[in-house]
């Protein structure tokens, strides 16, 4: 196959505002978020597009991931074959530590050009669907809890069923009070998931956590901080309900001594988290060796990266307890995608069309930029 020469590259940063505030065991999101997005033109027209969303707290910066993208990636992603994806990743993977959004960024730019010019579909590159549709699951997170009870009925007319609720940023007697009036309110067949994103402290956790098992959640999600796996593995022994590792497992590396302690149940795969989706799908892969199931995770993202991570979920069989992509429909005030998300009965409808199969609005992209780099 000839070559597919890439030959220029636009890094910008957007600035996206939020319905509202959300918080979460390890802070909060009041007004907005930057994101970072590259552009990538090849010598035949073909244009892909990626995005990097970062949170400080969380994986990085946008400064960071801009820096990486137009300072470090650059030289070698301008007259690279946008073929040979892997030998490209590689590179990134060695010019840069971490950053992991930005290496998330090229990789689905990358893809989306490969699609295109194949006419291929993301989950077709990724070797085919095994779900047509997959969960979406939406985050209880607002620090007023009563707007997010305000917006439920909506909520669960639009075909949600799956609901995780933010924990761990105020007290316990809060959490549990929310817990106890969500399962009030709730239709008996929601799947009502914990998540606490770090927010316990190691030393009375496991109290807290029982106390949090009498309202049923299908699993509780990160109650203690990051590097303490030999506390995550005496918690998920002690406890019935599976535990979930998000922040303890951003990479195969982390994934593989979270199996040897058996540090959790469950799994929570994020592209941003661990740098695009061939490390996320090895993350998957290693969790099935073990028997751990996973869950799609997401970052602060538009509908361009929350289609990726759609149809990589689509086409990764361990990833199977559905995915929170909800930001594009229910959180931004406007994504950047010329048409909707496509959501349907509770459910992410994975497209057909070439590349990552959606296409992103210009007007959008003007209206929400705040740098830009040639």
């Amino acid at each position: 196959m000839a070559a597919l020469t890439i030959t220029s590259m636009t890094v910008r940063t957007l600035r996206l505002p939020v319905r509202s505030a959300r918080s979460q065991g390890v802070g909060t999101v009041a007004d907005g978020v930057t994101n970072v997005f590259v552009e990538l033109t090849t010598d035949a027209g073909i244009t892909g597009w990626g995005e990097a969303a970062p949170w400080a707290v969380f994986t990085g910066t946008a400064e960071a991931a801009v820096g990486a993208l137009h300072v470090h990636f650059r030289p070698f992603v301008v007259g690279a074959d946008a073929f040979r994806i892997e030998e490209i990743m590689g590179r990134a993977r060695q010019a840069v530590v971490h950053s992991p959004e930005a290496k998330a960024a090229l990789e689905m730019a990358l893809y989306d050009i490969v699609g295109r010019a194949i006419g291929a579909p993301l989950h077709v590159l990724l070797g085919g669907k095994l779900r047509d549709t997959v969960p979406l699951s939406i985050s209880i997170a607002n620090p007023d809890f009563e707007k997010d009870l305000e917006a439920l009925p909506a909520l669960l007319a639009d075909g949600l069923r799956l609901f995780k609720v933010k924990t761990g940023f105020s007290t316990h007697a809060a959490d549990l009070a929310r817990l106890e009036r969500l399962r009030e309110v709730m239709p008996d067949e929601v799947d009502l998931r914990v998540d606490f994103n770090q927010g316990l402290d190691c030393w009375d956790a496991l109290p807290k956590l029982r106390d949090v098992e009498a309202f049923a959640p299908t699993f509780i999600e990160q109650p203690v901080p990051a590097d303490k796996m030999e506390v995550m593995a005496d918690l998920a022994a002690a406890l019935d309900t599976p535990l979930m590792a998000d922040e303890s497992v951003f990479d195969p590396t982390d994934a593989l001594r979270a199996v040897g302690l058996r540090a959790a149940d469950l799994f929570s795969v994020k592209i941003h988290k661990s740098g695009g989706m061939g490390p996320a799908r090895a993350i998957a892969a290693i969790a099935e060796a073990a028997g751990i199931a996973c869950y799609g995770g997401s970052m602060f993202e538009t509908g361009l990266s929350c289609m990726a991570g759609a149809q990589m979920i689509a086409a990764t069989r361990n990833i199977s307890l559905g995915c929170e992509f909800y930001q594009p429909t229910y959180y931004l005030a406007e994504d950047v995608l010329a048409a909707p998300f496509p959501v349907a009965n509770g459910e992410i409808v994975i497209p057909d069309g070439p590349g990552l199969g959606v296409e992103v609005d210009p007007d959008r992209i003007a209206k929400y930029e705040t740098a830009r780099w040639d």
